[in-house]
């Protein structure tokens, strides 16, 4: 489901408590994601605009963004208009799915102008749209020439104007409950309200609630509710009891990021690190396609001893033989007839040394083909353990699974395009939990899991990793954990594998002494010599938990 109107307007209201405040900084988090830094009176605050087809949405956010390192033409043009300026108000136009930010902001020559930004946060059509004091377009970030749109031109110089309005609409917060007409829909008949929302409403009604206590619990709502309906997310800020299914509440703004960071991180990830995922696919493929073609040419190599046989029969009964295209001899080891091919174009002497020319090269074949198979199957369990990384992968997790990916040969360097903090040091990304003065370190790809355990972890702290399953290394700094942090730990890892939906998930643990690196292996891989096994079940709420509690911020 998308934003609607009903939903912004309470987003909305939100946003008026920080009011006026200062735009200190505008950065790009993709192509369509404007990142904003807004200090108020008192504190500061970071607002998101996302203009994704599907994803469209405004909010404050705590969550934590990688920024393109080279913004677009269009937050360039923001920077020079708006950045450092006041926004003064934001209006709701209506109760369409379209905001207005009035904005104070001073020129090259000091002279203080007034700006209005447009966010549309309408599916497919999302735009942001920069204007001056003129109602004219400064700039677009989608801009639609006259060729694409002929009713409504969004290009630098023209004038804007509103989408078209359904003025036969009601408002909902006014209107009454005798004014709806039971033949139409709701969502056709009321401004904001979408097809979702209109079933919960036609729900309640049913249940004999009124049209004004239902809008009441919609304008007093601060609290995103998250429902699962048929493998998807459905969410609005009063509960749709209409669905039948349990829920989810958080406050609002920390409701959008829990349900939208990581349905667009994917996104991200494609747009800032290049298709990682479509050259894994393609060498997991590979691969997969390659064993069987290896395993049935090593039958065939294992099969050898027949044509020295062959050959042993042709020079023992070569005097005896008169060449035709199929020789049948007696065998010299089995109490049967060997059925021998003959090659027309040569002699019987030179048919049994090409047998036996044949023989030795499928003997030498043998090895060779057992460490290609070998080879095979480590490359099918390294990008089945990439593949399971990218899953879980932030942006800077899979830049760093690019750049191991750009070392093993899979991809070519090319510059990334986001901003790497550190860049001298060449540390990994790692996050680190501060759990009651214990440091807990997570890693979440090769990089990162080989820096914690060779280079980070002593010797007595202690390394989980989920049994059985592809996934994240986490080092605990504590040779005797309680009970408590030990699950924690155990969480981390359980969670941050490929078992992280299924139950009971067994999490071996050691001292990082008791770790040996494969020789010969990728980064990462490690083998131990005795360890513990404990079972946990992971648990997304806890994370976030855990996450908002005791994450380091670096």
């Amino acid at each position: 489901m998308a934003l609607d109107g009903l939903l912004l307007h309470q987003i909305n209201q939100e946003l008026q408590e920080i009011l006026p405040c200062r735009i200190n900084k505008i950065q790009n988090v993709s192509d369509v994601e404007v990142l904003w830094t807004l200090r108020s009176s008192r504190y500061t605050h970071r607002l998101l605009i996302s203009l994704h087809s599907t994803y469209n949405r405004i909010h404050l956010t705590n969550a934590s963004y990688t920024t393109l390192e080279s913004p677009t033409n269009f937050v360039m043009q923001l920077r020079k208009q708006i950045e450092g300026g006041f926004i003064r108000n934001i209006q709701q136009i209506g109760l369409d799915r379209i905001l207005r930010f009035e904005i104070e902001a001073r020129d090259e020559l000091g002279d203080l102008h007034k700006h209005f930004l447009y966010a549309e946060l309408m599916g497919k059509y999302a735009n942001l749209i920069l204007v001056n004091e003129q109602e004219i377009i400064t700039d677009a970030l989608k801009r639609i020439p006259v060729f694409e749109n002929n009713k409504r031109l969004i290009h630098p110089g023209a004038r804007y104007t509103l989408p078209k309005q359904d003025e036969t609409k009601l408002d909902p917060f006014t209107c009454s409950q005798a004014q709806l007409n039971e033949d139409r829909s709701l969502a056709a008949q009321l401004h904001g309200c979408s097809p979702l929302f209109a079933r919960e409403l036609q729900h309640r009604l049913k249940e004999k609630q009124t049209l004004k206590s239902i809008m009441e619990a919609v304008k007093n709502s601060h609290t995103l509710y998250l429902h699962q309906d048929q493998g998807k997310t459905q969410f609005h800020c009063i509960p749709l009891t209409h669905l039948g299914e349990p829920t989810s509440s958080y406050s609002l703004m920390e409701g959008m990021d829990v349900l939208f960071y990581d349905k667009e991180e994917q996104v991200r990830i494609k747009q800032q690190s290049g298709d990682i995922a479509k050259v894994i696919r393609r060498e997991l493929n590979k691969n997969r396609n390659k064993l069987p073609k290896l395993l049935q040419a090593l039958d065939d190599a294992m099969d050898c001893d027949r044509y020295r046989e062959y050959g042993d029969l042709l020079f023992a009964y070569q005097s005896q033989l008169q060449k035709q295209p199929m020789i049948t001899l007696p065998s010299f080891e089995r109490d049967e007839n060997v059925n021998i091919p003959i090659d027309m174009r040569f002699d019987l002497a030179r048919n049994a040394n090409r047998y036996y020319q044949k023989y030795h090269k499928q003997r030498r074949a043998q090895t060779i083909l057992q460490e290609q198979i070998q080879l095979c199957e480590d490359q099918i369990r390294y990008f089945e353990q990439l593949e399971a990384q990218l899953e879980i992968a932030t942006v800077p997790d899979a830049i760093e699974i690019r750049e191991e990916l750009v070392r093993q040969g899979h991809m070519k360097a090319k510059k990334a395009g986001i901003q790497r903090h550190n860049k001298g040091k060449q540390i990994p990304h790692f996050t680190t939990f501060d759990i009651n003065g214990t440091f807990v370190y997570l890693g979440k790809n090769n990089l990162q899991n080989e820096y914690l355990t060779r280079t980070l972890a002593r010797k007595n702290d202690l390394w989980f990793h989920a049994k059985g399953y592809h996934g994240a290394h986490v080092i605990c700094c504590c040779s005797e954990p309680d009970e408590q942090l030990l699950r924690t730990c155990a969480m981390l890892a359980a969670y941050y594998s490929k078992g992280r939906y299924s139950s009971s998930v067994p999490v071996n643990y050691c001292q990082v002494r008791q770790l040996k690196k494969v020789p010969g292996s990728k980064a990462g891989m490690v083998t131990m010599q005795s360890y513990r096994t404990i079972y946990i079940d992971p648990d997304t709420k806890q994370i976030n938990e855990i996450y908002q509690t005791y994450q380091k911020k670096k």
